[in-house]
């Protein structure tokens, strides 16, 4: 199995929202990161055949979506982040519905739709209606419906969004059980949702990908770049002016900031294990502070 994108380019006017990215895709889990505006959602509804490309190709197993037509889709599975329920459905109502879109039969279905909200823990609320379920009891609905057809490519566009810590956990620990040998595509400005369950992190800015590595050698690039130093709060912001600060936390009367530089910003800075989270604002931390001025 494998998924293969070829210069992929998406295009509104003179707006590039996705600029030209290629992969090879083989089951695994990929952690799609980037600040919001990206280009991840439209790349993952190109993936899913929602939108055409501008340009470029998307294939399975050297076939395009357009060679493949509605085969392509049996394949597929896909939560988008603001997925549609129906209110009035139950849980189990819903899924059975979503079941004859996707053309199981009708054993099938019920087997299916059972065997789905046992895994998602939403049995004993199955005949309840979807209005009544909280945030994280929908999203387990949403990658309950995504799993119906038993995809070989799983596509989740900010899965836990809006979630509670306890309850992204639980997602996680969900996803990994679906993981098993599919291509998962998981989509998130969360870095710590796919740190402890990506194979491969892709990495995405301005609708380019900025890298393409393994988990396990991901952070390589800033490894003895990471440093680690107590200071007073004059200090504290003259630093963070002058040196890429990618985290400060606040000690008694002093702080303790964490950057990446070449070199030691001074002869006190202790050196440290470099983190996914850490990358990840030392290539987004402007981006990430001017949404949450917003």
């Amino acid at each position: 199995m494998e998924l293969q994108l070829q210069d992929v380019r998406k295009q509104y006017g003179e707006k590039c929202a996705v600029g030209g990215v290629s992969a090879n895709l083989v089951p695994g889990v990929y952690g799609l990161l980037g600040a919001n505006g990206a280009g991840k959602t439209t790349l993952m509804r190109m993936i899913c055949g929602v939108l055409k490309p501008t340009s470029g190709s998307i294939s399975l197993n050297g076939k395009t979506i357009e060679q493949l037509g509605e085969r392509y889709y049996t394949h597929l599975g896909y939560m988008p982040q603001d997925f549609g329920f129906y209110p009035d459905f139950t849980a189990r109502e819903f899924m059975l519905y979503m079941a004859a879109v996707k053309g199981l039969d009708k054993r099938q279905a019920k087997k299916r739709t059972e065997d789905l909200l046992q895994m998602v823990n939403l049995s004993d609320v199955a005949d309840k209606k979807v209005k009544s379920y909280s945030g994280g009891m929908k999203q387990r609905l949403g990658i309950a419906q995504a799993e119906l057809n038993s995809p070989s490519i799983l596509i989740l566009d900010e899965p836990t969004a809006g979630l509670d810590p306890k309850e992204r956990v639980r997602f996680r620990n969900l996803i990994s059980d679906f993981a098993k040998e599919k291509i998962v595509i998981l989509s998130t400005h969360i870095v710590s949702d796919v740190s402890y369950i990506a194979d491969t992190i892709l990495m995405m800015k301005q609708g380019r990908f900025l890298l393409q590595e393994p988990m396990s050698t991901v952070t390589d690039d800033i490894k003895g770049k990471v440093w680690e130093l107590l200071v007073d709060e004059r200090t504290a912001a003259e630093y963070s002016r002058n040196f890429s600060v990618v985290n400060l936390h606040h000690e008694n009367n002093m702080v303790r900031l964490r950057m990446i530089e070449e070199t030691a910003p001074r002869e006190d800075a202790q050196i440290v294990e470099p983190s996914l989270e850490d990358l990840f604002l030392y290539h987004f931390g402007e981006e990430t502070v001017k949404q949450e001025e917003r």
